[in-house]
């Protein structure tokens, strides 16, 4: 479509909402209330409330394909009908809209129908203590960490707020232990809403899980659970609540682990590391945007920030001398947004992801972060100066139906005249190659090109949504971004709650959806998944796909395959793509498979896989 002919069609959907709004609202009866189940790994919300490293492609707009025979059943069908849990004139939109961008005139006045959230109500928060910045705790095998969610008083941009941390601390304690350590993690929940907590990445004991509703229940207010946690392969991971991840995470329950090889030259030297775990806040003036309390709002793209910040701060800052080569540990524990990262034109080399080292290092641009997923990089600055890290990205306006660049410096980097020592220049030069890794994947490479044993088609439902969204919805959606870096649609999101939205998981063999899969493998099986993303749904978005307890490897996309691997615990699927993952099914156990997307994993996105351990049918 082109796009004067889109903004004209836009122009016309607008006049005749804003014509038609009052008949409109006065025929939309309000339908009761319906209770539905709590779905597992996301207590205290019910259904009805509740890679690669480098550059990104060039976003262009792609036109929506025609059917496919092998893609598996399509979207069910969506009704708009009743506009349920909508609701007129109980607040005003709080949500900040990007330049340029106007607010739908169908849209004004509504409400999601959600009791609004934020932590510690009624709360002084005078009488909280204040976040701390990040403390390592440095731990061996056999040693115990004390570990309480509690409420802190945060003060960002000059502005304070009562939010959450472990220990006091945002982000959360680095727990630092030799690879093969086992450490036990007495935690306490001291916040205002159950929790508990799940070591992303880790190859533990499935009941040290943290998935309520699957490994455990979840912790009370005022409650305690004792975690297990062995720590079988090197390099970063982190640690998160698998309750409201949307609240909890966002206001701050987050914290890296950081496992350490024996071997010394694991990667190659570096003059310093620095840990950096990236999130983002939602802000409007001098306030915060309220969460949702019966279940997750911005169910159709997930709550993007308007704040980023790196490690709880909006500016990041780092004095190095001429020539050092710094090891980056780089996580995104925000809720939806995917960063592209870059050290103003800084060299740089990505030398590890999730669960493992790359077979070589490998030069980069920039290196794409989509949710959960952690990459290390190494950055040599050769000259005296200052560096900016950036977020570099193309952001999509709805309305105009453009592409437009968008540079977010997230801190700077100064570099002093005084050389480094010792100097590295020639080691970071040469991007080596890891044999051990080649050799553990070597007896993997038999089940590439296997058909796959497994098929997922990413689609959404939609029901109740008000007449501008699905309207908008039908033109803005013939074309779409392979990934949508920012919101651009944040008064249509902000009104799409768990109530109206359901992110879909789809078996392609069963037609079973989400929590209804039932898949079982043997203990030591090597699995072949075959995702694919669908672009005809009523919004199609990337998801970043997380499996708990096992590691994978990102064979192939769009059948062309990966020639540097690593292993993966979440693998970003663009849209209109079919990602093949191979997962190495070695830890026995109920595990969960889910969008990392905060807000779609509260929307239903999430299915188990039952590792059964070896002797057992």
């Amino acid at each position: 479509m082109r796009r004067t002919a889109r903004i004209a069609l836009l122009a016309a959907v607008l006049a005749a909402l804003s014509a038609g709004r009052a008949a409109a609202q006065q025929q939309t009866p309000k339908p009761p209330e319906k209770a539905t189940p709590a779905m597992p790994g996301m207590h205290g919300m019910h259904g009805d409330s509740a890679h690669h490293a480098g550059a990104p492609a060039a976003p262009g707009a792609k036109p929506k394909p025609g059917a496919r025979p092998d893609a598996g059943k399509p979207a069910g069908p969506t009704s708009h009908e009743g506009m349920a849990g909508m609701e007129h004139g109980a607040m005003s939109m709080p949500i900040p809209m990007p330049a340029g961008m106007p607010m739908m005139p169908g849209l004004m006045g509504l409400s999601t129908g959600l009791t609004p959230f934020l932590p510690g109500a009624g709360v002084d928060p005078a009488s909280l203590p204040a976040a701390r910045p990040t403390e390592v705790a440095h731990l061996e095998d056999g040693d115990t960490l004390e570990l309480t969610a509690m409420l802190v008083r945060r003060t960002v941009r000059g502005r304070t707020f009562t939010m959450y941390g472990f220990n006091g601390q945002v982000p959360g304690p680095l727990i630092r232990v030799p690879q093969n350590a086992t450490i036990t993690v007495r935690f306490r929940n001291r916040i205002d809403l159950p929790s508990a907590v799940h070591w992303h990445g880790v190859r533990l004991d499935n009941a040290s899980d943290g998935v309520p509703g699957v490994t455990q229940a979840p912790v009370a207010p005022g409650d305690s659970f004792v975690y297990t946690v062995h720590f079988p392969d090197a390099g970063i991971y982190w640690y998160h609540p698998h309750v409201r991840e949307d609240i909890e995470q966002a206001m701050g329950l987050f914290g890296n682990m950081l496992v350490d090889a024996p071997d010394r030259d694991y990667y190659s030297p570096a003059n310093r590391e620095q840990v950096l775990i990236l999130d983002d806040l939602l802000m409007n003036g001098d306030t915060l945007i309220p969460f949702g309390t019966e279940g997750p709002d911005f169910a159709l793209m997930g709550r993007v920030g308007n704040v980023i910040l790196v490690n709880g701060e909006p500016r990041y800052s780092l004095r190095v001398k001429r020539g050092e080569v710094v090891r980056f540990y780089l996580t995104n524990a925000s809720s939806s947004r995917t960063y592209n990262l870059s050290f103003g034109g800084a060299a740089m080399k990505v030398v590890a992801a999730d669960v493992s080292r790359f077979e070589r290092e490998e030069r980069v641009e920039s290196v794409v972060l989509a949710p959960a997923e952690r990459y290390v990089v190494q950055v040599r600055f050769d000259r005296p100066g200052r560096y900016a890290l950036v977020n570099a990205v193309q952001a999509i306006n709805h309305f105009r139906g453009e592409f437009e660049p968008e540079v977010d410096t997230l801190g700077i980097v100064t570099v002093e005249a005084t050389p480094a020592t010792p100097d590295y220049s020639r080691a970071f030069a040469t991007l080596r190659a890891n044999a051990a890794v080649s050799r553990d994947i070597a007896k993997y490479r038999p089940y590439f090109d296997k058909e796959p044993a497994k098929r997922l088609t990413l689609t959404v439902e939609a029901t109740g949504l008000p007449l501008a969204t699905v309207q908008f919805m039908s033109i803005d959606t013939a074309y779409y971004a392979p990934v949508e870096w920012v919101d651009g649609m944040p008064d249509m999101n902000w009104l799409s709650t768990s109530r109206q939205v359901r992110w879909i998981l789809r078996d392609d063999a069963t037609g079973k959806e989400n929590m209804d899969i039932d898949w079982h493998v043997p203990q030591g099986s090597i699995v072949k998944l075959r995702i694919f993303n669908d672009p005809r749904s009523f919004h199609p978005m990337q998801h970043p796909i997380h499996l708990h307890g096992q590691r994978m490897l990102v064979v192939a996309r769009d059948g062309v395959r990966t020639k540097n691997l690593v292993w993966k615990d979440t693998a970003l699927i663009p849209v209109g793509s079919t990602v093949d993952l191979l997962i190495d099914a070695s830890n026995p156990g109920d595990w969960m498979l889910h969008c990392h997307i905060a807000e779609h994993l509260g929307s239903g996105m999430m299915a188990l896989l039952h590792v059964d351990p070896s002797g057992r049918p």
